[in-house]
């Protein structure tokens, strides 16, 4: 894998890849490289101007470029519902789990989640699972989950995982994507059970330069650490290019293993793709189980071709 670049990402033509949080950062340019291979994309994006704005943006940079905007909101059920009833393929060959939000002020979604968890996990599962025929149906189909480093902070709490005793922006940020790789690790125990040939993988950044690390203190109106978090991305941080090419590693790159982790190679920061460390509770099975089960209920989403 070293020097893994997005040259070598493989022919894409004939496949169909969703595409989420597409219209900046690391989602718009996993979505141009993928659309630059042949794929077709779909970007799916809350906001329809921003949305069709990166794709007129995408088939500038890449013509001939077969891309399509697509309303998605992760924060509300029902649009997750109509995004997937909507869904006009027969096939879904890549389903990159990409948007997120990070370290905001406590916030809930419209079904009432804490933000953090319901966007960056609930709002996935629940698109994941309503995917999940069409997934199934498409050989070599692959679901990417983006996680994070900062998954280490913190374990998920089963007994709170809507932050309703205690809300602290980092730690619920870090429980969020301590799920995202729990809901990968089960997802891909719970395919190899039924013998599908889906893929289900990680993926992390690294320290990218995006727009995320800059929106939780302008929410909060924390201007010093909106200023602070400026700097890091200008001085510090790696390019949304280099942060986006391990999810496209793991999209992409022939035999990716289930339940793998991918991240910058060098101290999981920066650098070409490669495996990266995740923290041991991220691959425990009796934690994925309950997560799982606490997932369902709270969505309304079961994974119903996954039972045995």
């Amino acid at each position: 894998m070293s020097g893994w670049s997005a040259k070598d990402i493989p022919d894409q033509s004939g496949r169909t890849a969703v595409v989420t949080g597409a219209n900046s950062g690391l989602g718009y340019v996993t979505a141009r490289e993928l659309a630059r291979r042949g794929a077709r994309v779909v970007l799916a994006c809350r906001s329809e101007a921003r949305g069709t704005a990166a794709g007129d943006r995408l088939v500038t940079e890449v013509p001939g470029a077969e891309a399509e905007f697509a309303r998605l909101d992760l924060a509300d059920l029902a649009s997750v519902r109509d995004f997937t009833r909507t869904f006009p393929y027969d096939r879904l060959d890549l389903l990159v789990n990409n948007a997120g939000v990070m370290a905001l002020p406590y916030g809930t979604t419209a079904d009432g989640f804490e933000t953090q968890f319901g966007v960056n996990h609930l709002g996935h599962f629940a698109l994941t699972g309503l995917l999940l025929p069409v997934l199934l149906d498409t050989p070599g189909a692959r679901v990417v989950t983006v996680s994070s480093g900062m998954h280490a902070l913190a374990n998920i709490d089963l007994r709170d995982l809507n932050s309703e005793r205690r809300y602290r922006r980092w730690i619920a940020y870090a429980r969020s994507k301590t799920a995202n790789l729990l809901f990968t690790h089960e997802l891909a125990r719970r395919l190899a059970a039924h013998g599908a040939d889906v893929v289900a993988a990680a993926a992390h950044p690294g320290y990218a330069a995006t727009n995320l690390q800059e929106t939780g203190p302008r929410m909060a109106g924390r201007r010093l650490v909106e200023r602070f978090m400026a700097v890091g991305n200008r001085f510090f941080a790696q390019s949304a290019e280099a942060g986006a090419l391990p999810l496209l590693h793991a999209a992409t790159a022939p035999d990716v293993p289930p339940d793998s982790f991918t991240g910058p190679s060098f101290a999981g920061r920066r650098g070409s793709p490669g495996p990266s460390w995740r923290a041991p509770w991220t691959v425990d099975d009796r934690a994925g189980e309950l997560l799982w089960t606490a997932s369902e209920r709270l969505t309304g989403v079961a994974y119903d071709l996954l039972k045995t």
